[in-house]
């Protein structure tokens, strides 16, 4: 998994507003076969955030991969996302897309993400459908991030790294592509003002109780590139 901030407390940090007064992405958008049709385009685009901007290292560029699987329930399509365990030294407890950095014997970023989805929550790879991928995102860290997208088709059963990952759970695509639901966080950073989204997500686990997940820094900015991607 990619470090995405050193922001310890995001929850804290206050709320400017939201995005309510950009549409949401049609549905017949967010439809399997309209996502292909998209990604299938090849048109080049620029994504809205590009990184997380300031770096906090000057250590050489790491080159990592995530996947954004999109699950194919009955209701529609859910992204698949894990919430680190809260012992680990960075970022413990947050939530973010299966991925991490790039092997020698990967040959691209979807054989990492692929990979390293494997090992984090055991996807099965016959179940996944890799339609197309986003621009890289830049974190703080140096971590350069490739969104790899991918169809996931039911039924499959994860298995998960206990170490690393607490839980995987979906989120139904259409909230997190309504603006609405994207919150803008702003903070007072060496005398300038910085920002990064949130999503907040209440939802069943999978234990199936309902809690709310704190979708945010560069898991919530990826998701707001694809947004600007199928908005178009």
């Amino acid at each position: 998994m990619i470090p995405v901030s050193r922001i310890l407390n995001p929850q804290a940090v206050p709320v400017a507003g939201t995005d309510a007064h950009l549409p949401p992405v049609p549905t017949p958008a967010l439809t399997a076969d309209a996502l292909r049709e998209r990604f299938r385009q090849r048109e080049p685009w620029l994504p809205e955030i590009p990184g997380d901007g300031r770096l906090f290292t000057d250590r050489e560029p790491a080159h990592a991969a995530v996947l954004v699987a999109l699950v194919q329930r009955g209701d529609g399509l859910h992204v698949l996302l894990t919430r680190r365990t809260e012992h680990l030294r960075e970022h413990a407890g947050q939530v973010s897309f299966p991925g991490g950095r790039s092997e020698a014997g990967d040959a691209d970023p979807a054989a990492t993400a692929l990979r390293e989805t494997a090992e984090e929550v055991g996807l099965p790879r016959d179940s996944i459908e890799v339609i197309g991928q986003m621009p890289a995102y830049t974190t703080i860290t140096q971590f350069v991030v490739t969104p790899v997208v991918a169809l996931v088709q039911p039924p499959f059963e994860l298995a998960l790294d206990s170490f690393e990952v607490a839980e995987a759970f979906e989120v139904p695509l259409p909230f997190l592509m309504n603006p609405t639901h994207h919150r803008r966080h702003v903070f007072t950073f060496e005398g300038g003002q910085r920002q990064f989204l949130s999503m907040p997500w209440q939802g069943a686990g999978a234990d199936g109780v309902s809690r709310e997940y704190f979708i945010w820094g560069a898991t919530a900015a990826m998701l707001r590139n694809l947004y600007r991607f199928l908005a178009k």
